[in-house]
């Protein structure tokens, strides 16, 4: 996952690796997702879509989702955030629709998307990226792709309930210096109430959801930039430097080093494999 509710230098992030358990979260890049290995479980709104090796999957920008994986097997795939500059003329649709079904199957899936994410990392291995070749792929992708789609408003997957309240909230506000209180507070419900979906829904309290979504965001920036560890885990909301490595430790058993290397050595290759 990769929140991107702040500005950044880079417009578009690209990287392959292992596919993984996410929490229900949003952000404002559209995301795409192309499987090359295994299988996973993509979710939007109530509904499950199943992916398997060569199928394809854009999640449009403000849209909750979340990623399930049931497999022991090797479950890899290649994810692009792109900011909505890069979207050019589909960037007005992406904000009012959303596909019903996200997921484009493999046999259905246009080559010229194959060869724009192959284009689009070799390009990210340029010291200095062009921002008008990676909107050229970006756009490719998306008129390949959106054609296929049964399109949707927003408005029938984004409700104003208290779980898309409180998912937009966390995902706008997880760098700030947060509390059960200030968010029922700002959100006009209870704190117990708001207690009640973090334990029913998310299965998990207030700080343990909030510090996986930082941990999310560290771990995004520990694999695809340079950043040193103490500046990502404080841009990550994190106050105390003990507090991030003990909670980093708690949910990977490992260094944030160890895990930036480890990273490194293992998956690094993984940029290859499509």
């Amino acid at each position: 996952m990769f929140p991107v509710y702040e500005e950044k230098k880079e417009n578009l992030h690209l990287h392959s690796r292992i596919a993984r358990h996410e929490s229900p979260h949003l952000h404002n890049s559209v995301e795409f997702i192309y499987l090359t290995e295994g299988c996973l479980e993509l979710g939007m709104g109530q509904e499950l879509f199943h992916m398997k090796e060569g199928d394809f999957a854009v999640l449009f920008p403000e849209v909750i989702h979340h990623c399930q994986v049931f497999s022991g097997e090797n479950n890899k795939a290649c994810y692009l955030w792109a900011q909505p500059i890069l979207c050019g003329q589909f960037a007005s649709v992406m904000q009012k629709y959303c596909p019903k079904n996200p997921v484009i199957k493999k046999p259905q899936v246009h080559r010229d998307i194959v060869n724009a994410i192959l284009c689009l990392k070799l390009d990210k291995k340029e010291q200095n990226p062009n921002l008008v070749v990676e909107q050229a792929y970006v756009q490719i992708l998306l008129a390949r792709s959106i054609p296929a789609f049964n399109l949707q408003e927003k408005s029938s997957v984004e409700s104003n309930d208290i779980i898309y309240q409180t998912v937009s909230y966390i995902a706008k506000h997880f760098k700030e210096e947060m509390s059960l209180e200030k968010m029922a507070r700002d959100m006009g419900v209870s704190k117990f109430t708001l207690s009640r979906v973090f334990s029913g829904t998310f299965h998990r309290n207030f700080n343990q959801y909030l510090n996986e979504q930082r941990l999310n965001y560290v771990c995004v920036h520990l694999e695809c930039t340079d950043k040193s560890i103490t500046d990502i885990s404080m841009d990550a909301g994190f106050e105390s430097q003990r507090t991030f490595n003990r909670v980093f430790r708690e949910r990977y058993k490992m260094t944030p080093r160890e895990y930036r290397n480890l990273y490194r050595e293992k998956f690094v290759l993984q940029n290859e494999i499509i």
